[in-house]
């Protein structure tokens, strides 16, 4: 789904869970509460937070081109990740500037109050989880998750949605949606 990313979203889904960890947290944590936060929003609504790619790697499910951020391999838009979130350090990041978020309701603006209810119910099920309990509770509770021995290997919409346990015929429909989703961010994406 790689034209309904949305770094703006994924870069204030982090500050999110930044805030709501005083600040600090490891990169892996961080992950997989984005991973965890993109893959409720499909169950409960048929729609992703962040729109990123799904992908199994060693330490389990990632959103591709957010780690990427984290990591610093891409660049960064304005408003984007570069704004919230400050350069990985070792294995943590930072919010930038805590003062950009008096509370997320009032400054984490591209979030909805669907987007912000996942995301906070995310931390309440899993913020007092240290980096490994949370990567292995994605290891051992998230079945669309196949370890790739050392790559990495996409995780498909159809295999996520039979994961969900949504029928064959409502992966379609949702499917069907996302890939007309994408077709128009790809055509007016470039005039905004």
């Amino acid at each position: 789904m790689q034209n309904l990313f949305s770094e703006k979203k994924a870069a204030q889904a982090a500050a999110y869970f930044l805030f709501r960890a005083n600040g600090r947290l490891a990169v892996l944590k961080l992950m997989k509460l984005l991973y965890l936060a993109e893959r409720l929003s499909y169950e409960r609504y048929g729609e992703p937070i962040i729109g990123d790619a799904l992908v199994s790697m060693d330490h389990g499910p990632v959103l591709s081109q957010t780690l990427n951020r984290i990591n610093g391999m891409t660049q960064s838009d304005e408003e984007g990740w570069d704004k919230w979130v400050s350069n990985r350090e070792q294995h943590d990041v930072a919010l930038r500037d805590s003062g950009l978020i008096r509370t997320p309701e009032q400054d984490l603006l591209e979030l909805s109050n669907a987007d912000l209810g996942i995301l906070n119910e995310i931390w309440n099920s899993f913020g007092h989880l240290d980096k490994y309990a949370i990567r292995d509770y994605t290891h051992d509770h998230c079945p669309e998750w196949q370890d790739p021995c050392g790559s990495s290997n996409p995780i498909t919409l159809q295999c996520l949605f039979q994961a969900l346990e949504y029928n064959n015929e409502q992966s379609c429909e949702l499917i069907n949606r996302l890939e007309e989703s994408k077709s128009l961010n790809s055509v007016f994406s470039p005039l905004i």
